[in-house]
C-alpha cells in the first residue's frame, strides 16, 4: 500500500524506465516520460515487434473481457497489474455487457495510482475499485478487494503480462496458486505472458532489465501453460495471444506465430 510518508508523486523515478509507462509508450499513450521513451525506442530497435506484442496483448484483454461478461456470466474482475488507463479498460468492457459488474484494480506504479481516478468511472449498477498493492501479496489484495467484490461468487482473476515481472526467487506459480485458493469454483483465470522464444526479444529485454526500475522475466510455453494446471481450459486452450477468439479485424499476419512471441488463455475453477 501507498506509505503516508512518501506518497506516489514522490516514488515516480522519472529518471529511470519504469514498465507501465514502456508500455504505456508502446501502445500509442501518452502518460510516459523521456526515461521510458528512451527505453521503449531501444526495445523496438533491437525487436521491432514489440509494439505489435502490447497491442495483441491488449486485444486479448478486451476479448477476454468480453467472453468472459457475455458467455460465462462472470459479474466480477480483478485485474491484477492493470496498468495505465487506455481505451476499453476492463471496466469499460465488462460493463458495457453487463452494468451491474463489479471491478477491481490492482498495479503498483505509482504513475497508475496518480491516474487512478481514471479507473475509477463505474456505472450506477457497478463498482470500480483501485488498489495500490504488490501482487506478490495475495492475501493482503484479496482481504481489501472483498470491500468491493464478493469472494463467495466466481471472480475473474486477470493478469496480463504481470507474471512476467516476478522474479523465480519468488515463485510466481506459488502467487497465482494463492490467487486461485482464495477464488470459488466457477471463478476464472485469464492470463498471458512473454515467452523466451526469440533471441532477439531476448536481447532487448536483458537490455531493458539492465537499465530500468523493474525488470520483466521472459519464461517457456510449457512454464507459462502450468500456470494453468488444474483448471478447464476454455477453446481453444493456451495460444499465441493472436489466435484467442481473434475479432475479424484482427485478422492479419500477426495471427500467425511468427513476430508474436507471447501466449495466453482463460482457465476455470472447477
Amino acid at each position: 500500500m501507498t506509505s503516508e510518508d512518501h506518497p506516489p508523486t514522490d516514488r515516480l523515478q522519472r529518471d529511470r524506465p519504469h514498465s507501465a509507462r514502456v508500455w504505456n509508450f508502446l501502445l500509442g499513450g501518452k502518460d510516459h516520460y523521456a526515461a521510458d521513451r528512451e527505453a521503449g525506442e531501444m526495445i523496438l530497435r533491437m525487436f521491432p515487434d514489440i509494439a505489435l506484442l502490447a497491442r495483441l496483448q491488449r486485444r486479448f484483454l478486451v476479448r477476454a473481457v468480453r467472453h468472459l461478461a457475455a458467455e460465462a456470466g462472470i459479474r466480477q474482475f480483478l485485474d491484477i497489474g492493470s496498468g495505465l488507463p487506455t481505451v476499453d479498460n476492463t471496466h469499460e468492457v465488462a460493463q458495457r455487457v453487463a452494468p451491474a459488474s463489479r471491478i477491481v484494480y490492482v498495479d503498483n506504479d505509482p504513475l497508475v495510482l496518480v491516474h487512478a481516478e481514471n479507473l475509477l468511472t463505474s456505472t450506477p449498477e457497478g463498482a470500480c475499485a483501485y488498489l495500490d498493492a504488490d501482487v506478490r501479496d495475495p492475501e493482503g489484495i484479496l482481504e481489501v478487494a472483498a470491500r468491493t467484490l464478493d469472494f463467495s461468487q466466481p471472480v475473474a482473476l486477470t493478469m496480463l503480462g504481470i507474471l512476467g515481472q516476478i522474479p523465480d526467487s519468488d515463485e510466481p506459480e506459488a502467487v497465482v496458486a494463492r490467487f486461485l485458493d482464495a477464488l470459488p469454483p466457477g471463478s476464472y483465470l485469464a492470463l498471458s505472458d512473454g515467452t523466451d522464444t526469440n533471441e532477439a526479444l531476448n536481447q532487448a529485454i536483458s537490455v531493458y532489465n539492465a537499465n530500468s526500475a523493474s525488470s520483466y522475466h521472459l519464461r517457456g510455453p510449457e512454464r507459462i501453460a502450468a500456470y494453468f494446471d488444474g483448471l478447464e481450459l476454455v477453446e481453444p486452450g493456451i495460444v499465441p495471444t493472436a489466435q484467442w477468439h481473434p475479432a475479424p479485424d484482427d485478422v492479419s499476419r500477426s495471427t500467425s506465430d511468427s513476430g508474436v512471441d507471447a501466449i495466453c488463455g482463460i482457465g476455470r475453477k472447477a
